[in-house]
């Protein structure tokens, strides 16, 4: 790997753990708004200010719209820590957060039901020229399920500095949904982490490929990430059939040449559960994807392949992979460059483990095998235990140094360490898992 690409990621490190930390705010001004002023009191505010929303029904929407923070005062719209929340409710041909030229926004602890109407949860509208630095924390996104074009969070204008987390999106048409369909919408410089995206007709997750990086004023220009990690991604119920069946997270390839070609997908400590008519994951360009547990007891669990282009520089290491179809599936174009690629140190329990790349130094066996190796790998969610048997998994010879440049790498699905011996997501001494994965928020890793 080169040293310009070891460089980014170093940089990408620092930036992840800017991103995971909360934005600082100067609190100068303080509101406070109820169901009856609370449109009035968002038209007051300004850098620094803090707009705490009491319980009620909210039938307005929560109009975002040429709202400027800054990044050392960002304004916050937030309904209580605790208790009965604010509650949004749709309304006919209105997105209910809507936004619109906005920038360093934190929207927190905020319900929105979307009452079935075709209608989107939060917004950034195509009308719109940007919006960067949204923070959407701790929001409950429900009965967003009209149809599958209908989604929790959605963003169709140039977007970036985006953190979304600790979201609860449950049987939307489509969980998040970013970027728009033509590419000329790029989402840039991410954070996915600690949501909870279940049973959603289409997509728990995609974000669209890119096109040409648009010439939008302070939009990132310089080799950047997106991290997805932490986040519990389920298609066990509700998921659309046939020709209209989706992965859980689908991730599209960055600009084929000049700004954003270098950019990468981060997608670590994941959990993605059930997919009855689809794959798990599905990706192209520039991935690292690696310490996940993916369980798909009806079908594959990855393809990397070509969507809207075609596979660049992938690494796939330190997964747990249990799939009835095939386990890590990877294609390449007849004529493509000799892209970077590397499948290494994954236990894979699938009928056909490995598909169009040979890897190196995977533990691989049949589907049944992962009883022989894992503690309660077909146990119920909040039983199931995928860490290794005593004695079953032997560590292999994997080049760590070369993965180390990648966040969190060095450490297990859990947070621990992964120490000298690695296979799979988790460490080979662990006894127990921390969490038992279940349909919940994963709590933060206890870091070592």
């Amino acid at each position: 790997m080169g040293k310009l690409r070891l460089a980014f990621i170093r940089f990408i490190m620092t930036l992840a753990g800017t991103l995971s930390g909360a934005l600082p705010a100067l609190a100068n001004t303080i509101h406070t708004g109820n169901p009856h002023n609370y449109l009035a009191k968002i038209k007051m505010l300004g850098p620094g200010s803090h707009l705490r929303l009491k319980p009620g029904e909210y039938k307005g929407g929560l109009p975002i719209q040429y709202l400027q923070g800054t990044a050392q005062a960002p304004i916050t719209i937030s309904g209580p820590d605790s208790g009965p929340r604010p509650v949004f409710v749709a309304r006919p041909r209105h997105n209910t957060i809507s936004i619109v030229n906005s920038s360093y926004i934190t929207l927190r602890n905020l319900d929105l039901d979307g009452r079935d109407l075709p209608v989107d949860g939060v917004k950034c509208e195509g009308h719109a020229d940007w919006a960067h630095h949204i923070n959407l924390d701790g929001l409950r996104v429900f009965r967003h399920g009209n149809n599958q074009q209908t989604v929790g969070i959605s963003t169709k204008c140039p977007a970036w500095g985006w953190v979304i987390r600790r979201n609860v999106i449950a049987g939307a048409g489509t969980g998040l949904y970013l970027g728009d369909s033509d590419g000329r919408a790029p989402f840039v410089g991410g954070l996915i982490e600690h949501n909870l995206i279940v049973d959603t007709q289409g997509y728990n997750l995609q974000i669209k490929h890119q096109q040409t990086r648009p010439m939008v004023p302070d939009m990132p220009r310089t080799p950047d990430a997106t991290t997805i990690r932490h986040n519990v991604f389920s298609k066990a119920g509700g998921g659309s059939t046939k020709e209209m069946a989706r992965p859980n997270v689908l991730v599209g390839h960055w600009p084929l040449s000049g700004p954003g070609s270098d950019d990468l997908y981060l997608v670590y400590g994941n959990f993605f559960y059930q997919n009855p008519d689809e794959s798990l994951f599905q990706g192209e360009g520039n991935i690292a994807l690696y310490n996940n547990l993916l369980i798909n007891n009806f079908g594959d669990a990855v393809r990397i392949q070509p969507h809207n282009d075609t596979t660049r520089e992938v690494s796939v290491f330190y997964n747990t992979v249990i799939a009835a179809g095939a386990g890590i599936r990877l294609k390449r174009r007849e004529g493509d460059p000799p892209y970077p690629q590397l499948i290494a140190g994954n236990a894979i329990f699938s009928p056909v483990p490995l598909a169009g790349h040979t890897g190196e130094n995977n533990l691989i066996g049949g589907y049944e095998a992962a009883r022989e190796y894992l503690a309660k790998p077909f146990s119920p969610l909040g039983e199931m235990d995928l860490t290794p048997l005593p004695g079953k998994v032997k560590s292999l010879l994997i080049d760590i140094i070369r993965l180390r440049i990648y966040p969190e790498s060095e450490n297990d699905f859990d947070g621990s360490l992964h120490g000298a011996c690695r296979i799979g997501a988790y460490a080979l001494n662990k006894s127990s898992p921390r969490w038992m994965p279940a349909l919940q928020i994963k709590p933060a890793p206890a870091m070592q």
